[in-house]
């Protein structure tokens, strides 16, 4: 890919060019873009504390945007995230009680939850041959209904200090959220594009049959990237039950579909083996500052919906459009 891109640069042909930058820099020169307008359209926009609060908002979907990259870069998808969420988020509550909080209980509980939700979806898809759509939406119906019968509809309230400080405190003035956000993000670029493993998921997202002939395990590559899937995830619930303070099996309604989106407008390609972490956490922010900016600025939350509808197609016109220069 980066030789395709040295090859088109150096024969000067501009309209390569521009598709090129297009392709690797377009979504941080949009973010920026955004940025200035939502700026100069209202000072309360341009503020420590509403910059600090875009970043806290956009934190919990982004890790699961970068959970969607992984699955997603493999050729997969899972729309189970919301419900995966809930669940996690209602289990690991449990442990984290004022009355006998027990934390490393909670954290793992919330982990191993996801984990599993994701083990068992990667075994139907890769090795049950069930398509990805409809085995991750078979379980965004049993994970919420899970949820829901484990509380008997009943949110869990009375959470410890310890538990909500992971969704609402502050360490030297930043938000553990976007901290979260920071380890998962080099985490995850790390194993992404420094380990065999990372490129073993880009490979077979890229082209399974190759990466089959090349002696690559396809089942067991895409069963281990959903299971790391499932448990960004479970930590994204663990966050989100810290931040309402409580476990609520009705909680994260919609998330998967709005980590999807910001993993497509950061770049990462639907028919998969091309995306990253860095791209989805911006495409994550993106959206969550163009929500802000739109509420500071009096926009009705439905225009807010058409939005953001527009803005999703359009970024997926221009991932098929230079689709051949990514590759």
């Amino acid at each position: 890919m980066r030789q395709e891109w040295r090859e088109i640069v150096s024969t000067g042909n501009k309209e390569g060019q521009f598709k090129v930058y297009v392709a690797k820099y377009g979504i941080y020169f949009l973010f920026l873009l955004v940025f200035i307008l939502l700026s100069v359209s209202n000072k309360a926009f341009f503020t420590v504390n509403n910059l600090l609060n875009i970043s806290k908002q956009a934190s919990i979907v982004a890790i699961i945007a970068m959970g969607q990259t992984i699955c997603l870069i493999s050729g997969g998808m899972d729309l189970s995230s919301g419900s995966v969420m809930a669940l996690a988020g209602v289990t690991s509550a449990m442990y984290g009680l004022a009355d006998g909080t027990n934390m490393p209980a909670a954290v793992l509980t919330a982990i191993g939850v996801g984990m599993t939700c994701g083990l068992i979806n990667g075994l139907i898809v890769s090795w049950g041959k069930v398509p990805a759509f409809i085995a991750t939406l078979g379980m965004q119906q049993a994970a919420r209904g899970m949820a829901l019968l484990l509380t008997n509809a009943t949110p869990v309230f009375g959470l410890s200090e310890q538990y909500i400080f992971l969704g609402s405190g502050k360490i030297s003035g930043i938000p553990v959220l976007v901290i979260v956000m920071i380890l998962v993000m080099l985490a995850s670029a790390f194993m992404l594009n420094k380990t065999k493993f990372g490129r073993h998921i880009y490979a077979i997202g890229g082209n399974e049959l190759s990466a089959y002939v090349s002696g690559l395990n396809v089942k067991r590559t895409r069963l281990l990237a959903y299971t790391i899937t499932g448990a960004l995830t479970g930590l994204g619930g663990l966050l989100l039950a810290g931040r309402i303070q409580s476990g609520t099996p009705a909680m994260a309604e919609g998330y998967e579909l709005d980590a999807i989106a910001g993993a497509v407008i950061g770049g990462v390609s639907t028919s998969g083996g091309i995306g990253s972490v860095y791209g989805a956490v911006i495409g994550a922010l993106l959206m969550t500052m163009v929500n802000n900016g739109l509420d500071l600025l009096n926009v009705s939350a439905y225009y807010q919906q058409i939005i953001k509808g527009i803005i999703i197609v359009l970024t997926v016109f221009i991932d098929v459009r230079t689709k051949d220069i990514k590759k």
